[in-house]
């Protein structure tokens, strides 16, 4: 790994809303599954979180807004008062070490499945996932989801709002929409999951409306300052067939233009895809990038750096890494310094629990204590 010019803008300070950021990387949200059975926040999480603390801002994992929305067992929630109380933990030992983060709402619709969350799935129409989906027992048929009524539209954006409310509760500066990844959200928008007839199906302005009356009522709850969305234009993940990603985004966009959201944040940025440059053209606020970094199939020895600083030159504003804040909790040191970065053991990324892999990287500074020789002193 080469030497980072000290000039780099990916470590100028930025103004996001009301925030100082001190660098323009962002930690993105990273599932790790590493709550309580309940969806509580644990401890480890509170290590976790605090050790990535000089990312110029955290995006804390997907979090469920209510509790059929849930995905996998161990991931975390933000609907009970325990969830706050929890939340309020780590975003405590965050600030404690000079962080700033933002949580992101996360509804799975039908990513999910009754043996984690007790509950039918529900999405915009009753397809189910195309593949098994992991539980408590190991991996399972995924179930037919429900789909949903008006009502049901209705209560999931409430809840939300009130989401958000309780994620500002819990101490967080603001909150991200996740419009992405084939969760609720996304679902909606794409034509192999929305096959519905009336205002939130056919045309691309109507499959956008859930999402855009979401981000509008989250925005209203606690402030558009405090509000990004996430979106990942053409992404197949569980499932997804978008259809007409070039009409899906643009009317997207149209609908919460005028709301002033805090960022756009775009999944698999890649400043040579007409989409993302329609979408940088298009956008006025503050565009989020997280650079494709999937050609390669491993994480490039930089994490993503050299990917970053085209996009920034591109017109993006912050750049979001995942893998790389995984395994290096100073990722920001190491990366200012050209440092190399540790590997990703990505067989503890999910599903397996536990500090190992989450919590035992070992920092720039730690490596090189134990790379000094041990002076014994006498006399």
């Amino acid at each position: 790994m080469t030497n980072a010019p000290a000039d780099s803008g990916l470590f100028a300070p930025f103004r996001l809303g009301p925030l100082h950021l001190p660098n323009r990387l962002v930690m993105a949200p990273l599932t790790r599954t590493r709550a309580g059975a309940d969806g509580v926040p644990t401890p480890m999480m509170a290590t976790h979180y605090a050790q990535r603390a000089s990312a110029g801002l955290i995006i804390a994992e997907g979090t469920t807004p209510n509790a059929v929305g849930r995905t996998y067992a161990n991931i975390p929630a933000i609907h009970r008062p325990e969830h706050v109380a929890g939340w309020r933990r780590v975003t405590d030992a965050v600030d404690a070490a000079g962080g700033r983060m933002f949580l992101q709402l996360q509804h799975g619709g039908r990513v999910g499945h009754p043996d984690n969350s007790g509950l039918t799935p529900v999405s915009p129409s009753p397809l189910a996932l195309p593949e098994t989906i992991h539980t408590p027992a190991g991996r399972r048929p995924s179930v037919v989801p429900r789909e949903m009524t008006a009502d049901d539209i209705r209560s999931t954006i409430a809840d939300f709002a009130q989401a958000a409310r309780n994620a500002v509760a819990a101490g967080f500066a603001g909150v991200e929409v996740h419009a992405a990844n084939g969760m609720l959200l996304h679902q909606f928008m794409a034509q192999n999951t929305n096959r519905r007839t009336d205002a939130y199906g056919g045309s691309a302005a109507a499959r956008v409306r859930f999402a855009a009356e979401t981000a509008r009522a989250v925005a209203d709850a606690i402030g558009p300052e405090r509000v990004g969305l996430r979106i990942s234009p053409a992404n197949t993940v569980n499932g997804i067939d978008e259809g007409d990603t070039d009409h899906i985004y643009p009317a997207l966009l149209d609908a919460v233009g005028d709301l002033g959201l805090a960022y756009l944040h775009v999944l698999f940025a890649d400043p040579d895809q007409p989409l993302y440059r329609r979408i940088r053209d298009d956008w006025s606020g503050v565009l989020m990038a997280n650079p494709d970094l999937r050609r390669s199939g491993t994480l490039p020895a930089d994490g993503g750096r050299s990917a970053g600083e085209r996009l920034l030159a591109s017109g993006a504003d912050l750049i979001a890494l995942g893998r790389a804040f995984i395994a290096n909790p100073d990722l920001v040191e190491r990366s200012r310094a050209g440092a190399p970065l540790n590997p990703v053991r990505e067989e503890y990324s999910m599903y397996v629990g536990g500090e190992t892999g989450y919590n035992d990287y070992p920092t720039l500074d730690a490596t090189a204590d134990r790379s000094r020789p041990v002076l014994s002193v006498t006399g």
